[in-house]
């Protein structure tokens, strides 16, 4: 599924160029905003699956 994804994305890069350059506008102004990086980084690696770990460390 990444790979159909990643796919896709990089289809409608090569299809329609100005999106390559709207994409470097959006990732130029959101990597200096350091808490969206680390939010979107945090949704990206599934924050939410070692939750469960640490609710096992609290009996």
């Amino acid at each position: 599924m990444k790979w159909l994804l990643l796919g896709a994305l990089l289809g409608l890069l090569l299809a329609f160029p100005p999106l390559l350059a709207l994409l470097a506008v959006v990732v130029a102004a959101v990597l200096p905003k350091p808490l969206a990086v680390a939010f979107g980084l945090g949704l990206g690696l599934g924050v939410r699956p070692s939750l469960r770990g640490m609710r096992r460390w609290a009996r």
